[in-house]
């Protein structure tokens, strides 16, 4: 039987979760198309030739199964809606409201594929108050190109990775700039950096001025070449230190919210060498700690989870899913989508979406 898959996004940085995906699907002999709701991400996809350009042109593809980068997705399209999410469960805030915004429901997701024990644990929580879904756990697709992990000798290549959020941000603060051009400068580092698509243009600019030799500024959203590049990260609060965690390499954070045990963190920018010298030395304490939060946060390490999100999305689809309650009413976020994609219809899929074989 063939399928047609629909790869659903907001942001061009999802890109990189879709293509292992994507690759996947074709590897299969089944069909794919884009979407993007939003122009950063339409904008992206122009470069797919399987790219929908109109939520008509959505509609009238019909897909059987939508995988959604992103925080929702119009529920009057056709297909099993399953969340393979855009970024991992962060750890951005204390202790009291870990995952607030990861594991917040939005009444439209059939399938949640989590990423692992982490998420998983939260979603069935979730699922045994709100039953209208279910959740399988089968890794994250963007982390595949990663693996196998490849040993290399230590070139003293550090990568920095800055969220988007001001007031969490490495990328605004000015101490932290000189002392990153000035390190660049002193020749005993190499620096690869990337900033969010979010953040704004002066502050891209303002860090691409230092380019040197020792400095190279990067302007993408596909990290896991970098992640391979570099010995050691150098991050605020990104979900980047999630994905750079997994080859077990160290990361040194700048005023991170949460001292977390497996992460280096700072506070002053005069201490940021000090902090480079002890990740580079890796601490067999700090390892041990790394390896302990990403068997909880993403035990696998095969490169498969596109396998495992494909296989999941298919099965769920045929399923008998009787026992599911229908989605709720949720009339508001419903209203904003239609309004997002300026079509107005009273069509809803709000019972779990099932086609028999």
């Amino acid at each position: 039987m063939n399928y047609n898959f629909l790869i659903y996004i907001s942001y061009s940085y999802a890109l990189p979760i879709g293509n292992p995906l994507e690759e996947e699907i074709l590897k299969r002999g089944y069909t794919v198309k884009w979407f993007a709701d939003i122009e950063d991400g339409k904008k992206a996809i122009q470069q797919k030739d399987n790219a929908l350009n109109t939520i008509q042109d959505v509609i009238d593809y019909n897909p059987n199964v939508v995988l959604t980068a992103t925080d929702d997705v119009p529920d009057f399209i056709s297909g099993l809606k399953v969340q393979v999410f855009h970024g991992f469960l962060t750890y951005k805030r204390p202790k009291k409201s870990y995952g607030e915004a990861h594991f917040r429901l939005r009444g439209l997701f059939d399938l949640y594929c989590t990423q692992g024990p982490s998420s998983t644990k939260g979603f069935i929580a979730q699922q045994i108050k709100h039953p209208y879904f279910e959740v399988i756990e089968t890794g994250w697709s963007k982390v595949d190109p990663l693996f196998p992990i490849e040993k290399k000798k230590s070139s003293n290549t550090i990568m920095i990775a800055s969220t988007f959020t001001e007031r969490l941000s490495l990328a605004y603060n000015d101490d932290v700039f000189q002392e990153i051009k000035r390190l660049s400068n002193n020749g005993n580092y190499n620096f690869i950096m990337v900033l969010h698509p979010k953040l704004p243009n002066i502050i891209k600019q303002k860090w691409q001025t230092i380019n040197n030799r020792n400095f190279t500024y990067c302007n993408t959203t596909d990290l896991v070449p970098l992640y391979k590049q570099a010995d050691i990260m150098f991050a605020d609060t990104t979900s980047a230190i999630q994905e750079f965690l997994l080859q077990k390499k160290p990361v040194v954070t700048f005023n991170h919210t949460f001292k977390h045990n497996y992460l280096i963190d700072i506070n002053q920018s005069n201490n940021i060498e000090k902090g480079f010298i002890e990740a580079l030395s890796f601490p067999e304490k700090l390892l041990k700690n790394i390896e302990i939060f990403i068997k909880d946060l993403h035990p696998y390490f095969d490169g498969k989870s596109s396998q495992r999100i494909i296989d999941a999305s298919i099965m769920q689809l045929h399923k008998d899913k009787s026992e599911l309650k229908n989605k709720p009413l949720n009339l508001i976020r419903k209203y904003k989508i239609r309004k997002r994609l300026n079509l107005f219809t009273l069509k809803s899929y709000n019972k779990p979406f099932t086609i028999s074989k």
